[in-house]
């Protein structure tokens, strides 16, 4: 009886667990479930799937803020952009005023999986996530996609009112996120507009360092590659090649960054971090290798004044949490009431 009681625990502990809490968890080698059904051509290089909350292929005048939201290695986009519709839904009339956009990085096997035509872009199982080139139907950088995208919300005669734009992500996206706003080249077509672009890195597994440096020195010094892209600055993907190391940590360091961690992500063990080498060397959890990782950033000759670090009280490994959290809220919508902040934006 007892061991039934035990059994019957754990499956509702199982049932009622948010999926984002499990994020990585599966394996990405299987197809995604859903396919994105709106579409976004990135230049002449290849057709993107996403999903977005309004229709942007005509003028959307009462639209004053877009949040790009990014899924995780799962590439499970239509889970990611359920719960950016929660935080949407928690924003009250801020979130009405706002355009939530969830593109999906697809591979091979999504694109055989689901018959989509060979014009879709799709990229190796993880490439995507640090800005490699798109294995078809061009080499196009899935940073170039996000490119795309900041390109249409720039556009003022889509979004004549648009003030800020929000580029977020959770976990394996949050992954994506840091690395995007280091190499990014979206942000200057919003700025000539006008536009104040940040960035939201929420309960990343790990971050791209600028120097050799890591807070566990031990465990890098056994480590081959612990220094190369996406940890470090060595063997950077092509769209990152033409900057040094020094122009892409300054571009990074003038950029708006806030990093969400929250306080309970502190499992050593948890089925979805990075356990490679390279991860381990910035530290044991993801709750201590973000605050390690904004301690370097602000100990550098650049420093970070655009930089905040939020802690989120009481929230592990949990997306929808997060993201509609005091602090979560008010990074995506600058809603009020996050005690982490110190200073505002």
């Amino acid at each position: 009886m007892t061991m039934l009681r035990g059994a019957l625990l754990l499956f509702c502990l199982l049932l009622s667990g948010r999926v984002f809490a499990e994020d990585e968890v599966a394996p990405n080698r299987r197809p995604v479930k859903a396919v994105a059904e709106s579409r976004l051509a990135v230049g002449d290089r290849g057709i993107l799937p996403l999903y977005v909350s309004a229709d942007w292929s005509h003028p959307l005048p009462d639209i004053t803020r877009a949040v790009v939201v990014l899924h995780g290695r799962l590439r499970n986009a239509d889970v990611y952009y359920a719960s950016a519709k929660t935080a949407q839904a928690a924003a009250g009339a801020a979130g009405q005023a706002t355009i939530m956009i969830v593109p999906q990085f697809l591979s091979q096997i999504d694109v055989e999986a689901h018959q989509l035509p060979q014009d879709t872009l799709r990229w190796t199982l993880e490439g995507w996530e640090g800005g490699d080139a798109a294995t078809g139907p061009t080499p196009a950088s899935s940073f170039e996609a996000l490119d795309a995208i900041l390109a249409r919300l720039a556009d003022r005669s889509l979004f004549p009112k648009l003030t800020d734009v929000v580029v977020a992500g959770h976990s394996g996206g949050g992954q994506v996120v840091q690395r995007y706003a280091i190499a990014g080249r979206g942000e200057a077509a919003l700025q000539a507009s006008h536009i104040a672009v940040r960035y939201v890195v929420a309960n990343p597994s790990s971050y791209a360092y600028f120097s050799a440096e890591r807070p566990e020195p031990a465990i890098a010094a056994s480590c081959p590659g612990f220094d190369n892209w996406k940890y470090g600055m060595q063997a950077r993907p092509e769209y990152l090649a033409a900057a040094t190391p020094a122009e892409l940590e300054q571009h990074y360091a003038a950029r708006r960054v806030i990093y969400l961690l929250g306080t309970r992500d502190i499992n050593p063990n948890h089925p979805a971090l990075d356990k490679s080498c390279m991860a381990e060397a910035q530290g044991p959890f993801r709750y201590a290798r973000g605050h390690a990782y904004a301690a370097a950033m602000a100990g550098r000759d650049h420093g970070t004044p655009n930089h905040l670090l939020w802690d989120v009280e009481g929230v592990g490994h949990d997306a929808d949490k997060m993201l509609t959290s005091a602090c979560g809220l008010q990074a995506l919508f600058d809603l009020p009431g996050c005690p982490a902040d110190h200073g505002g934006h």
